[in-house]
């Protein structure tokens, strides 16, 4: 009677064994009894199955971090290209994602390979470079239209490194040297035109007010002074050249005013004009007659 009921109480410990489940906090239970999926899922803790009957299966809803392989391509603007990216996902509905397919891992996969070559052939190269963040959001729409009828959400789909050709690169390379170049120049032409602007409003104040001209030429020498030179250069005014050169111009080349045919004609004026002698026939034709 004892054996028997020690091998009774056996029996109950493996079939009770075999009734109870741990769903861990991360995961989700799907039940199938007899074949057929049970509706709803299992939540975390313990839960109870009928032995022999009913079977377990657990999924994961984690995010999955799914790195894409390199893809190369040709982008629209015909320049190849190597990108590899990245895929964020988890299971929303762990019956469909035990259901609907047999490895949702690998199928989400796939479809983001194939989802991110027809992204590079749609883009311009700019666009891989600079305008990634509306690649991003096209890719996980092009991922989440068939992943959603597996019961698989789409978080987020980043593209990692865009690999160009090394002749591309260094076309690129002294494309942007010389649009620094050019900036440069600009850059430099507008300040010489400011100083330019500056310096003529300068002129036309201290045009009107002399004095700041002799204020200047003061601050110039002590400047020079300061050097501590032995040689002191004084700055010659502009104004007294042009002084001079308009008072040269005011007499002629003699240094005499009054013109260039003045003094012809006081050299006329003191020489008495040659007279006929009183021997020398008037005229040659009256002699004769």
């Amino acid at each position: 009677m004892t054996g028997f009921l020690a091998v009774v109480v056996i029996l109950l410990f493996l079939v009770l064994r075999g009734s109870v489940r741990v769903v861990n906090q991360v995961e989700r239970g799907v039940v199938f009894r007899l074949g057929k999926a049970l509706p709803g899922h299992r939540q975390p803790g313990v839960t109870f199955l009928v032995p022999v009957v009913d079977r377990l299966r657990k999924v994961n809803v984690q995010v999955v971090t799914l790195p894409i392989p390199t893809q190369e391509g040709i982008t629209r603007d015909n320049v190849s290209v190597k990108v590899d990216a990245v895929v964020y996902f988890r299971v929303v509905d762990p019956a469909q994602a035990t259901i609907e397919v047999q490895d949702y891992v690998f199928a989400v996969g796939q479809v983001a390979q194939s989802s991110l070559r027809s992204i590079i052939g749609k883009s311009d190269l700019d666009d891989l470079l600079s305008d990634r963040e509306r690649l991003h959001e096209g890719l996980a729409l092009m991922i989440d239209s068939p992943a959603a009828g597996w019961g698989v959400h789409i978080d987020r789909v980043e593209i990692k490194d865009v690999q160009l050709p090394e002749s591309l690169k260094r076309s690129m390379s002294r494309q942007a040297e010389a649009e620094r170049e050019r900036r440069a120049r600009v850059i430099t032409a507008d300040g010489e035109f400011q100083a330019a602007q500056q310096l003529a409003n300068a002129s036309r104040i201290m045009s009107d007010t002399p004095e700041a001209m002799q204020l200047r030429l003061l601050q110039t020498v002590v400047e020079v002074a300061a050097e501590k030179n032995s040689t002191l250069v004084m700055p010659f005014p502009v104004e007294l050249l042009r002084y001079f050169d308009r008072a040269a111009r005011a007499l002629d080349p003699d240094g005499a005013p009054g013109g260039s045919n003045a003094p012809a004609q006081s050299a006329d004026a003191g020489v008495p004009s040659p007279r006929k002698s009183d021997h020398e026939p008037e005229d040659p034709r009256a002699a004769g007659a």
